[in-house]
């Protein structure tokens, strides 16, 4: 049996604004790891938490959002398979 290969991103525009993205989340983490060390109050660190939650689904969306422009752009000659594709969406769900 054959590995697939991984599809890979073209580094765009769309893909640099993911990565500022989850540099953001990365930072939104780590402040909440700092509120909970601190002893913070627990709706606080909740809220930031959700913060962090819908930021990472919208880095994820955006990634699977470009990945399926450029699977469209590139046509059939692709070979991406579709069902892995939307397995990989609903993934985000």
């Amino acid at each position: 049996m054959d590995e697939e290969e991984p599809v890979q991103l073209e580094d765009t525009d769309a893909v640099r604004d993911v990565v500022k993205r989850l540099r953001r989340a990365e930072g939104q983490i780590a402040g909440v790891v700092r509120m909970l060390e601190s002893g913070r109050d627990c709706e606080d660190v909740v809220t930031q938490l959700a913060a962090v939650s819908r930021a990472l689904d919208k880095a994820g969306f955006a990634i699977i959002a470009t990945g399926l422009e450029q699977c469209i752009s590139a046509g059939d000659e692709t070979g991406v398979d579709r069902a892995k594709l939307e397995k990989l969406f609903l993934s985000l769900a």
